[in-house]
């Protein structure tokens, strides 16, 4: 063991003597759910650590995992200020938003379909991020549904951005209700009523991006409105402020179409538009700086100008760091389906677009695209009909192979996940628990 990493592993193990001791001189044990049984052990516990700096408390728990932070609330009054405290929320994400030492999972959004309602049963779940599939946990969603008091309303997973989950509500009525949710700490936040609704613009169409920016420690939803097929409108809400704010018409001009899936890569979101152009549509990708709120055009590789182009859909490489993009297009004969799968490999490059594979003929179209940590990827596929499938993207081998043991006869979104290092929510106003 080197010298760095000895230094590592003794800091850490005194940190924890530290805090088993703390624990343990007042009848408690390290990891357990930590009862207080009077008022007097608990101002005997209150004196003891009044002994201890602050910073050393403060930098102890900053390396403590989320679940034991959240059980150390209930040791003592001061230990709860400390973490509830918004300071120190975002203090700890801060700290712990590089760290990726936590285990690497896939949130799961699938059901069942009924005969007069699109989703039955809404499920959410989390997998290992392997060739196997299996299953982690259930998330008791139902319970979050009832407590929201959602009734029958089905959401949509936008992103999950540093261990906070981004929902949208699936309605057709273009509702626009949105949640932050905190799997790990079992809260949820509804953003308040943005103001681009039916209401005050007509018919419109929308598109949510989901982001986090890393100087203010601040998480953002932005939406995409384009109002009648002419002009793009955005506004933004921010947590910190907890507020929505307009930023006009968006700069480049651009339409949206559908519900186009985001992603967020180097501090931007980004989303495939299109631009009437020369009598003929131009399909681009904007970007969205999180911190700097503007906006801006990446041109997509030459040869995804199909004449039959079907539809392009953007993600993000295994490693986090690079965009990618999924175009699927049709031959002018025939009915089936090509797809390519592109990386930019250098980031705003437009020379450093590779293609990784391609796909087909099939009938089968891509509708997301999501990269595991194992050199494999995973694709819901499915025509118009259909209901979507999970399938297995090996690409070195480049074989496809269906996930038989999802459980659910409809698959409506996965993403990638891992362990939560996140506070975030824990001393929010207005957060339901569950």
């Amino acid at each position: 063991m080197g010298y760095l990493s000895l230094a590592v592993y003794v800091e850490k193990a005194i940190e924890k003597m530290i805090l088993e001791a703390l624990l343990c001189c007042f009848g408690f044990e390290y990891g357990c759910s930590l009862p207080l049984e009077n008022v007097a052990k608990e101002s005997k516990f209150q004196t003891m650590i009044e002994y201890l700096p602050g910073e050393i408390i403060q930098t102890i728990m900053f390396r403590l995992p989320v679940k034991c932070l959240i059980k150390c609330t209930s040791v003592c009054k001061s230990w709860k200020s400390i973490i509830k405290n918004t300071s120190f929320v975002r203090a700890h994400l801060s700290h712990n938003v590089n760290n990726r030492d936590g285990a690497h999972l896939l949130l799961l959004h699938s059901g069942c379909c009924g005969t007069s309602h699109p989703i039955k049963e809404e499920v959410y779940s989390l997998h290992y991020d392997n060739r196997v599939f299996e299953e982690y946990c259930k998330i008791d969603f139902h319970i979050l549904r009832v407590a929201l008091g959602m009734g029958e309303q089905n959401f949509r997973v936008v992103d999950i951005c540093h261990w906070l989950v981004c929902l949208a509500d699936n309605s057709i009525a273009k509702t626009s209700k949105y949640m932050l949710w905190n799997l790990s700490i079992r809260k949820a936040l509804m953003l308040p009523s943005s103001g681009l609704t039916y209401i005050t613009h007509g018919h419109f169409e929308e598109s949510i991006g989901f982001g986090f920016d890393v100087v203010t420690s601040d998480y953002k939803v932005v939406r995409l409105v384009t109002v009648d097929g002419r002009e793009t409108l955005a506004e933004v809400y921010s947590l910190v402020r907890d507020s929505w704010r307009s930023l006009g018409s968006v700069k480049p001009s651009c339409q949206i179409y559908g519900t186009q899936p985001s992603a967020f890569c180097n501090g931007a979101i980004h989303w495939v538009v299109k631009r009437w152009t020369n009598g003929a549509f131009y399909y681009f990708i904007l970007t969205f700086d999180v911190g700097s709120e503007l906006f801006r055009e990446i041109t997509m590789p030459e040869s995804t100008k199909y004449p039959l182009l079907w539809e392009s859909r953007v993600s993000v490489s295994g490693d986090g760091n690079s965009l990618a993009l999924l175009s699927t297009y049709r031959r002018y004969t025939g009915n089936d389906y090509l797809v390519d799968l592109w990386v930019m490999k250098d980031y705003c490059v437009q020379e450093s677009w590779t293609k990784m594979i391609t796909l087909g003929p099939q009938r089968d179209i891509p509708k997301t695209l999501t990269f595991g940590k194992s050199g494999v990827a995973f694709l819901l596929v499915g025509d118009y009909f259909q209901k979507n499938r999970l399938v297995l993207l090996d690409m070195v081998s480049r074989r496809i192979r269906k996930i038989e043991n999802v459980g659910y006869e409809y698959c409506n979104s996965i993403h990638c996940y891992e362990e939560s290092r996140n506070l975030v929510l824990l001393g929010t106003d207005n957060t339901v628990s569950y």
